[in-house]
């Protein structure tokens, strides 16, 4: 039995940033390229923080604003907490040594494994404005898009979903 679907495609769009929600984004990305099915994620807001790298955030040019933001939120996937039971870090150490056990990757791993496998990240440019981020703060495989972009993209979608 052939497990390859050609010609369609799936849109994501990550508006949470937590750590199992993305999981499962990734997860859903990672198998739909694994049978041909091309895949774009839009992150918004709350999502972007999948897409941070640690090492190449900056406090130059912002305000105190974003200057407070950027040391009250997570850094990038490694920092992002459970959307139940964190229990201040706890409950993501425990899922975190679960998924070990069951000899799951970390949430990182999805990640690297979704950009070489072809997924398609974008951030929306009104979240990252507002939220006083520099495209140069997230990984190079991201790519800053519109509503509008976003919206064109996702109309030419076989299938979207919202996390």
């Amino acid at each position: 039995m052939n497990n390859e679907v050609t010609g369609k495609k799936l849109n994501l769009l990550l508006f949470s940033g937590e750590y199992d929600k993305a999981l499962a984004a990734l997860t859903i990305a990672n198998a739909a390229r694994e049978i041909g099915v091309e895949v774009t994620m839009f992150c918004a807001f709350w999502g972007l923080f999948l897409l941070r790298d640690p090492e190449k955030m900056t406090l130059e040019d912002k305000t105190a604003y974003e200057k407070m933001f950027h040391t009250i939120t997570p850094k990038g996937p490694e920092q992002l907490p459970l959307s139940k039971m964190n229990i201040a870090g706890v409950g993501k150490a425990m899922l975190e040594d679960m998924m070990e056990d069951s000899k799951t990757p970390p949430l990182i791993a999805f990640l690297k494994g979704a950009i070489k496998n072809g997924v398609k990240f974008y951030g929306c440019k009104m979240s990252i404005e507002v939220m006083g981020f520099k495209e140069e703060e997230f990984i190079p495989e991201m790519k800053i898009m519109t509503a509008k972009d976003y919206l064109k993209d996702a109309l030419n979608s076989d299938m979207q979903l919202f996390v």
